[in-house]
């Protein structure tokens, strides 16, 4: 059981004995989705998650997701828009409507005067694509679809690759977060983060709060992926957050996409997590397809800590069986991780933290250690030999509760 799961809860698993036959199936994370309520309806979960952490004497991690700003379209008049390829469309302000031609109505004036021709759009989590053909003087926008399709009210919308002005954290987010923080949520997810002071800004909050818990950051912007060094600076996790991620770059790259980024994370000793769509089969099936198996098993040779659960687990009919099912996926492509896994010595340009965390992990493997231990305050010396991926057992001894719930994240290692 050394790589972490995450499972999202929803009216599938939100009762107390689910949860705890979650925890016992292999569950370190569970996820709150802010995008589907606000603290209120989870302060009875978040009491019952405490409880089977008690009865269990197990430390399980509570994160908390926040929605960020999903940009969606308006009311549309029509209430459906049949759509075909090579078809005009005017994209505009509410009050800007017209009957000059299919009216899509979009209140973010942000964003309105930033497109320009050649800009990509992208509804309905990529159903929908269309190309901005001019900014008009009045402040409309001509679209032109480049596929068929319907368009309704309040579909999300992406402009895959264009920066905007739209901050990660809205004025929901930051009562959410502070009233998770009140709630005693262990870690923080952030959504549509595009730049590192997204990061500061979730962190200043925090601080400020009171509360010191890790953040989250979900990649689901081309702009993150392109600030993706400096965003590790500043956070604590990544997640890989692929549904989005898969409409703002082309899917065909997404694979390549994912192991660039947990190889950066690995470098650096961060935490990562891959989510989306893992065994989305199981929601209606008792067991996954080949590919999701696969999937799974991937991102667990690729290097990653945590592997994530949404609707699985959430709205699923089988979401005991799904974590039980991730649980031997990643038991057998860990014993493949740890057998083909060569120790090797850091770069030069390293310090002494990956040198320490390379002798001990190298003193391991030569006197055949069952386990290895790490006292730690902060947890990033047992982060750093997890970065290793040593066939033994990783013991972090901390005597910080902030640190025992964030090692959680990380790959291999037992929190006491």
């Amino acid at each position: 059981m050394r790589t972490k799961i995450v499972a999202t809860i929803g009216p599938a698993s939100n009762s107390k004995e689910k949860l705890r036959q979650l925890v016992e199936a292999g569950v370190s994370v569970f996820r709150l989705n802010f995008s589907h309520g606000s603290a209120a309806d989870f302060v009875r979960i978040i009491n019952d998650i405490r409880e089977v952490e008690k009865e269990l004497d197990k430390p399980i991690t509570i994160m908390q997701d926040l929605s960020g700003p999903k940009i969606r379209l308006g009311v549309v008049q029509e209430k459906t828009i049949q759509v075909t390829k090579g078809m005009q469309l005017l994209l505009g302000l509410s009050d800007q409507r017209t009957d000059e031609m299919p009216f899509l109505p979009f209140d973010h004036p942000e964003i309105l005067e930033t497109l320009e021709p050649g800009d990509r759009m992208v509804l309905a989590d990529g159903g929908l694509q269309f190309t901005v053909q001019q900014s008009r003087p009045d402040g409309l926008v001509l679209l032109e679809a480049n596929n068929s399709g319907i368009v309704t009210s309040r579909k999300g919308l992406a402009l895959p690759g264009k920066a905007t002005k739209v901050r990660a954290l809205t004025e929901k987010d930051k009562k959410d977060l502070s009233d998770g923080l009140a709630l005693g949520v262990d870690a923080v997810a952030i959504s549509y983060v595009q730049t590192a002071d997204d990061v500061r800004e979730a962190k200043q909050l925090i601080a400020a709060s009171g509360r010191r818990v890790p953040v989250v950051v979900k990649l689901e912007r081309q702009n993150a992926v392109d600030n993706l060094d400096e965003i590790l600076k500043e956070t604590d996790v990544i997640m890989v957050a692929r549904g989005d991620l898969g409409v703002e770059c082309p899917l065909p790259l997404l694979p390549a996409l994912q192991k660039r980024i947990i190889r950066a994370c690995n470098a650096i000793s961060k935490p990562v997590i891959v989510a989306t769509q893992m065994l989305l089969s199981m929601v209606n099936s008792p067991a996954p397809t080949r590919a999701e198996t696969t999937d799974v098993a991937n991102a667990v040779l690729d290097g990653a800590d945590c592997v994530m659960l949404s609707e699985e687990t959430a709205m699923g009919n089988f979401p005991v069986e799904t974590v039980q099912y991730m649980r031997k996926i990643t038991d057998e492509a860990e014993k493949l991780l740890v057998n083909d896994r060569k120790l090797e010595e850091p770069s030069a340009n390293k310090g002494i933290p990956e040198f320490l965390a390379y002798s001990a992990c190298l003193l391991a493997e030569k006197a055949h250690a069952k386990a290895i231990v790490s006292h730690s305050l902060s947890g990033a010396s047992a982060r750093q030999v997890s970065s290793r991926r040593p066939p033994q057992d990783i013991y972090a001894l901390t005597p910080d509760p902030v640190t025992i719930k964030a090692l959680n994240f990380v790959w291999g290692v037992h929190p006491v």
